[in-house]
């Protein structure tokens, strides 16, 4: 009989105690409205909900990734682009995250949007393509900033794809080009410069020194002489080309 009694006032409570009893995670915090009003915020562990009177809002506080979709953007040189981003934020103040703002999650996602067309438009196409990392570290102050009265730590924000017009693409593409055969043009014209120079060089050493030309004759016609080639070239050295020459000036006299 006892034990029937005892069973009878104890099984309603075996009940009551998953509706009672509420779990909070490591990794989350508990915000707890009683008759409506924001009374406290449970960290980790068993907590005691009364029922009816208290209600429990959980909110996970760990890192969380937003993928921002792509935007139709003009750059502030007036060309469309498209540019989507990945955001990286996490709830400092489980109490602001729920009373200040609606649907947190969605709110930063629409705030990174807003701020990542509005960057796009501050830097021109060149300045966006260069300075990726400048224009990320903007857009996260902004939206860090704007975000500060929820409870919100924007910690990265990083632009991912910017897509550019077909016709652009060909353009920058034939761009690049003209300015590789540029910098090609520039290199051999340098060389040539270079080679010109040390070739008038060598000219005016040979000239100073007597009988150079004539064993430089001689050292080329060793190299040929190396050749397999049936093609025999005689060259004369300059010497005695003007020997002939100023015999022949004084046979005509």
């Amino acid at each position: 009989m006892e034990l029937f009694q005892f069973l009878f006032f104890v099984w309603p409570l075996l009940f009551l105690l998953p509706v009672v009893i509420r779990q909070i995670n490591q990794y989350e915090r508990g915000v707890v409205l009683t008759m409506g009003k924001f009374s406290t915020v449970w960290n980790p562990g068993w907590k005691i909900l009364i029922p009816v009177f208290q209600k429990l809002i959980k909110i996970d506080i760990r890192v969380k990734t937003v993928d921002v979709p792509d935007q139709e953007a003009i750059t502030k040189d007036n060309i469309p682009i498209r540019i989507n981003a990945v955001l990286y934020f996490k709830v400092l103040s489980a109490e602001k995250a729920i009373l200040e703002v609606e649907d947190y999650l969605y709110a930063v996602s629409q705030l990174a949007q807003t701020t990542m067309r509005n960057a796009v438009g501050e830097v021109t196409l060149d300045e966006l393509l260069s300075q990726k990392t400048q224009v990320s570290e903007r857009i996260k102050t902004t939206v860090d900033t704007a975000s500060d009265p929820w409870g919100i730590d924007v910690q990265t924000v990083e632009l991912k794809d910017i897509v550019l017009p077909e016709n652009l693409k060909r353009t920058i593409a034939k761009v690049a080009e003209a300015e590789r055969e540029k910098q090609a043009v520039i290199i051999n014209s340098q060389g040539e410069v270079l080679a010109a120079s040390n070739m008038a060089k060598a000219a005016e050493t040979l000239s100073k020194q007597k009988g150079a030309l004539h064993l430089r004759t001689l050292q080329s016609i060793n190299d040929l002489s190396s050749d397999q080639s049936n093609t025999t070239i005689w060259m004369v050295p300059i010497e005695a080309l003007r020997a002939m020459e100023s015999i022949a000036k004084k046979s005509n006299v």
